[in-house]
Order: structure tokens, then C-alpha cells, then sequence
């Protein structure tokens, strides 16, 4: 049986107008489905925050611009050492902060004259400057306090120039926004947190 041949003359080819229509229906969708994508990224995945203050000098600089992951502590408790943002705390005085966790849930945590002990034992801290903190400019000690359960206690890495649980106390897990990993601006300051 021979192959069936196909008159295309007669095969209806869909109007002009038709065609403009789709083209524009597809890229509405492919608009709404990356507008929603995005969204979802920023409001569970990534978000982008600015640096504002010197809280965390020389680590961060005033306008610097950090990625936040935001589904770390989802899967993870926080770690000693991360750096993290916070929402909104009463009495902070600031909008997001970012402050480093130098103690962790069930940890007892001293600061005094410029040195930071966790359960008795002087904590090494590479991250801060000398230039910075100084022995005239660590900022208030912290008398023995333990870290609740659920909780962390964080500093920002320039200690005389920052308002952290010495002033707000521990940090529920709830107002951590997430861990910042990288700054991504100026390009100049570019590095792995």
C-alpha cells in the first residue's frame, strides 16, 4: 500500500493575528511563572541584604551586600561561628541585624576585659580585627550567662561597636533569618563568610 500523500494546500495554516496572540499569551505565562519563581526564591530560599552599620567591622563594611541563605536553619541547628540575620528584635534599636554566633544552646558564656569564654574555656576568634577590638575598645563585658535551649548568643565582630545579646540577650531560633555566606558588593570586598 503506498504511503498516503498529504495535500499541504489544502492543511488550514492558522491566521496572522492567531499567531501574535500565542507568541504573546507564552511569553505572559513565561513573565508570571519567573515573577513567581523569584518570589518564592526571596521569600524561602535566598534573600539579599545590605550592611548597614559597622557592628561586624572589618568582617563586613558598612553597605556591603550579603546572601542569606535562608533554609539553613530549617535543616540544620546554627552553628558557632555563623554568620547570621536577624529579624526584627524589640529593643535593638535597628531594623535586620547581623551578628556572629559565638554560643550555642546550653553553653554557659562569659566576656570579660576583651575575652570571650565558653564553659570556662577562652574561645579563640580568628575573625576579629586587633585593629578593631581593642583592649580600650572591646565594648561592656558579659557576666556568666547559659544560652537557653533553642536560643544562641551572638556578637558582632567589632565588640566595641556593637549591639548584640550583651544588650538584647540570647536569640530564639525563630528570629534567625538566615546564615549570610558570601558578600556579593562591592566586588572588592567579595569573600566566603
Amino acid at each position: 500500500m503506498p504511503p498516503e500523500e498529504i495535500d499541504e494546500s489544502l492543511d488550514p495554516q492558522p491566521p496572522e493575528s492567531t499567531k501574535k496572540s500565542n507568541a504573546w499569551a507564552e511569553w505572559i505565562i513565561v513573565i508570571v511563572v519567573a515573577v513567581t519563581a523569584a518570589l518564592v526564591v526571596r521569600a524561602f530560599v535566598l534573600q539579599q541584604f545590605a550592611v548597614s552599620g559597622h557592628s561586624m567591622d572589618t568582617t563586613l563594611h558598612d553597605g556591603d551586600r550579603v546572601l542569606v541563605n535562608k533554609l539553613s536553619y530549617r535543616m540544620h541547628n546554627p552553628n558557632r561561628g555563623d554568620v547570621v540575620v536577624l529579624k526584627t528584635i524589640e529593643g535593638a534599636g535597628e531594623r535586620d541585624l547581623i551578628k556572629r554566633v559565638v554560643a550555642l544552646p546550653g553553653e554557659s558564656l562569659e566576656y570579660r576585659n576583651c575575652v570571650l569564654y565558653i564553659d570556662g574555656r577562652e574561645l579563640i576568634e580568628p575573625y576579629l580585627d586587633p585593629e578593631v577590638v581593642t583592649p580600650t575598645s572591646c565594648g561592656g563585658d558579659q557576666a556568666k550567662v547559659t544560652v537557653p535551649n533553642d536560643n544562641v548568643f551572638v556578637m558582632g565582630d567589632n565588640r566595641g561597636g556593637s549591639k548584640d545579646s550583651r544588650d538584647i540577650g540570647p536569640v530564639s531560633y525563630q528570629d534567625l533569618l538566615g546564615r549570610a555566606f558570601v558578600i556579593i558588593w562591592p566586588s572588592s570586598d567579595w569573600a566566603w563568610l
